[in-house]
Formats: C-alpha cells, structure tokens, sequence
C-alpha cells in the first residue's frame, strides 16, 4: 500500500468511499444527499487530499490543512475515511500517520480533530494511541443512525514537544 496525493483520477474511488461511509450514519455529519459537486470541492479545494492505494484499488483517503486561516494558520485539520470492507488492516492508522508527518514537515504546531463522534470507538482510541487528547466535549451534537443524539469531541495534539 502506497500513500500518495489524490489525483482526478481518484475521484471515482474517493466518491464510492465517502458515500459508503456516509451511509453508516455513525461517523460524518454528511446527510446522505450531500451532492458529487460539493464532495469533489469539499476534497479537491484549498486543502490536499491524499489517498491509500492498493495498485489501482483506493482503499481509504484524507484531506488535510491548515485549520483556520490567518492567526489560527498554525494548527492543521485533517478528516479520513477507510472503505468500510478494509477497515480493520491498519489503513486508519496509516493515513492519520502520514497526515502528522505531513504537518510537521510543512511547518504546523500541532493537530486538531473538531468533530470526532465519541461512538466512533476505533477512531477515538486510535487518536488516543497516536497522542491525540479530548480537549472539548460537544454535548450531543451528533445525530447517529442507530443510537440517536451522541457527544462529539475535539481532539488537540501537538506535533513538537511543548515547553512547560
């Protein structure tokens, strides 16, 4: 499996697996409806979206960037999605990796997660596992599919080591 930056020709596989995602309602507050359009400005936008493929077989992507302009400029943002018949093989793990080298080596201070639904418990403790901590809680601000309104958090981590 490589990690390399989405190309066009990517956009078929990365819509598939968006859609697939979307329709678990159980981690991204997309409705279902969310059109091709927006994805694709959404995905291939002022952010840089990277894709995990197998050869021609894209199995899970991320879109990564600064997470505010101007004075917040300094933090990066990323969001990932695993095609759900390849969860479970590290790919998650892989991409928010390559995400944090990323964003170190373009200069930012630290990471941060502004929507992690707190049900999603792979996500949760894989961020856990890679430094990450809950910052903030959003009471109920998630609509899940099966198990009604859910907290989702903030998670923070910083990419350097902080003087104290």
């Amino acid at each position: 499996m490589e990690i390399r930056q989405a190309t066009a020709a990517d956009l078929d596989a990365m819509w598939d697996i968006f859609q697939s995602v979307i329709a678990a309602g159980d981690a991204l507050p997309f409705p279902d409806d969310f059109d091709r359009g927006t994805f694709q400005s959404h995905w291939f936008g002022a952010q840089t979206s990277y894709v995990a493929a197998a050869g021609s077989d894209v199995l899970g992507m991320y879109k990564f960037g600064a997470n505010y302009p101007g004075l917040g400029a300094h933090v990066a943002s990323a969001t990932y999605l695993v095609r759900p018949a390849a969860q479970g093989r590290g790919i998650g793990r892989a991409l928010v990796q390559h995400s944090l080298a990323q964003a170190q080596s373009d200069g930012f201070l630290a990471m941060q997660f502004n929507y992690v639904v707190s049900s999603n418990a792979p996500a949760v403790e894989l961020y856990k596992k890679l430094g990450f901590t809950i910052a903030g809680t959003l009471p109920k601000a998630f609509r899940h599919g099966q198990l009604g309104l859910v907290d989702a958090y903030v998670m923070y981590r910083f990419l350097q080591p902080q003087d104290t």
